[in-house]
């Protein structure tokens, strides 16, 4: 229904961190949520050499796993990647694109990210759209104009509310501590939803738009309820089991 909020999800990204001593972390948590009641669908995005081990962990319990980047193509010579029909053989129901320290560490442009979500939905999993200003952007008053570049030039012609998910994380916000204002944060997602509105028309309204930065369990009640934040890509606080209920529990 066109007025129904959509089911909030939070994602941890582990980024590079976490070998096979980490799998107690993912444990810890199957163990926790048991007998806890969500409003969110909670998934874990680990390194992908121990994927199916994580996978294998959580197995029959409320967590799922996801991928933390793809390469546009279903297979061929591209030496260190991995594809999105890799990653669903893997276990993966989603995959993050486009998340900063892609963009600017690998040069990854709207278009690669694009392409990167189309091969998700080619795949049968959902993309994770990451798009979001860095700290010179935001003092020059240009994050609602990068903001809308980014998610129109990310967003694939088929992105529908069941396939994709966008996240908007602030760049100078990750990993650093620092949080924009509530009112910042709603701002940007009321901006988003704008734009989705205009992009997708009818699928606007269900779409789910995190927020990501330096979401941790003191801050994320406040942040998480905000005006289309429908839930959180978490960092650093989700490579612990403890600091990841913290945040989940806001949907408890």
């Amino acid at each position: 229904m066109a007025g129904e909020v959509p089911r909030a999800l939070v994602a941890g990204n582990w980024k590079m961190n976490g070998g096979l001593a980490m799998l107690k972390e993912p444990r810890l948590l199957a163990g926790m949520l048991r007998d806890v009641k969500l409003r969110a669908d909670v998934m874990i995005c680990p390194p992908a050499v121990i994927l199916r081990r994580v996978k294998s962990v959580v197995k029959g319990s409320k967590i799922k796993i996801g991928g933390q980047d793809c390469h546009w193509e279903p297979s061929g010579a591209h030496t260190g990647d991995i594809s999105a029909e890799m990653l669903k053989e893997a276990g993966c129901s989603a995959v993050i694109v486009g998340h900063s320290e892609r963009r600017t560490q690998h040069h990854e442009g709207d278009e690669v990210v694009r392409r990167k979500a189309q091969a998700c939905h080619r795949a049968g999993i959902s993309s994770i759209i990451c798009i979001g200003e860095t700290l010179e952007e935001r003092k020059a008053g240009q994050t609602l104009d990068v903001v809308k570049r980014q998610l129109k030039g990310s967003l694939p012609d088929l992105a529908t509310a069941a396939n994709t998910v966008i996240a908007y994380e602030p760049v100078w916000a990750i990993g650093t501590g620092l949080t924009p204002s509530t009112a910042e944060v709603a701002e940007v997602h009321a901006h988003i939803r704008a734009e989705l509105g205009r992009i997708l028309a009818a699928e606007s309204g269900q779409m789910r738009i995190l927020y990501g930065g330096s979401v941790k369990p003191s801050n994320a009640a406040e942040l998480m309820s905000q005006p289309h934040v429908n839930g959180a890509l978490v960092g650093g606080a989700s490579l612990k089991a403890a600091d990841f209920l913290g945040i989940i529990k806001v949907y408890a």
